[in-house]
């Protein structure tokens, strides 16, 4: 029994002494490790703060780049305190493999949402037509993006679709433009059609004085002479502007005597 107790005591021993200055190293490198990460992930925060980095990707770099770096911590110790590695390292390969084959669909989500929330075609609060959609962003997710419409609903489109298709964007210069068509007598002033039209787009609550409203002649029509009367406005104002320069432009159109004309048909009956 004392044989087999000096014998299980030495080798003891010679491990430690074979492994323990290797353990100890790697003990101490592990928390070193981890207290370098942490400070990496802080200067990371401070950096993409000041680049204006969107919250949710800001908060998703974090934990990719916390996992990424600690993984690599953890085989980095494990190799120096002599454990072999080559085949976790291959296991965790076929693993993330296999995960993004399955993922192959969310990840191009996933990389169309980081794009998005970098290079920031859009931002929450714009008024935006994409993938036949047009409404204002709600909520910009890693994977998907949220669209409230004027009718009340919500949108939720891929942003795998969004960061390769066509998107207008209303808010990029801050205002947009109301185009609206008013057809008026051959007979009828076109002076005098052009100042009320004016003076009602000046008046049209939520209209820009810069750039100022202005009103021209766009067409010679087969019944009437065309004329566009132009309206800025912030985009949330619009349909606002919209319809207060159509009501109050044919009743000013009116009081000022200019005719609007309607298609007439002659027939001419021969016996």
């Amino acid at each position: 029994m004392n044989v087999n107790v000096q014998a299980i005591w030495t080798k003891f021993l010679e491990l430690a002494i074979s492994y323990g200055p290797k353990l100890i190293l790697a003990i101490i490198i592990l928390f070193a490790g981890f207290w370098i990460i942490k400070k990496l992930l802080r200067l990371t925060e401070i950096v993409m703060e000041k680049r204006n980095v969107e919250i949710s990707l800001r908060s998703f770099l974090k934990t990719l780049i916390n996992i990424i770096l600690k993984v690599l911590l953890l085989i980095s110790v494990l190799q120096m305190v002599g454990v072999e590695t080559t085949a976790f390292i291959t296991m965790l390969g076929a693993a993330g493999l296999a995960i993004g084959m399955a993922l192959q669909g969310s990840l191009s989500n996933f990389a169309g949402g980081v794009l998005i929330l970098i290079f920031k075609p859009y931002r929450v609060g714009d008024l935006i037509e994409a993938q036949g959609f047009t409404g204002v962003v709600a909520d910009i997710h890693i994977f998907t993006t949220k669209l409230t419409t004027a009718q009340g609903l919500t949108i939720i489109i891929p942003n795998s679709l969004l960061s390769n298709g066509n998107i207008v964007n209303h808010n990029i210069l801050g205002y947009k433009r109301v185009d609206i068509v008013f057809g008026i007598d051959y007979a009828a002033d076109i002076d005098t059609a052009k100042q009320v039209l004016t003076e009602v787009a000046v008046s049209a609550p939520g209209a820009k004085k810069d750039p100022a409203p202005s009103c021209v002649v766009s067409a010679l029509g087969d019944n009437s002479v065309s004329i566009r009367q132009s309206t800025y406005c912030e985009p949330k104002d619009y349909w606002a502007v919209y319809y207060y320069n159509m009501e109050h432009g044919k009743k000013a159109l009116d009081r000022a005597g200019v005719n609007i004309p309607f298609p007439q048909l002659e027939v001419t009956m021969k016996k």
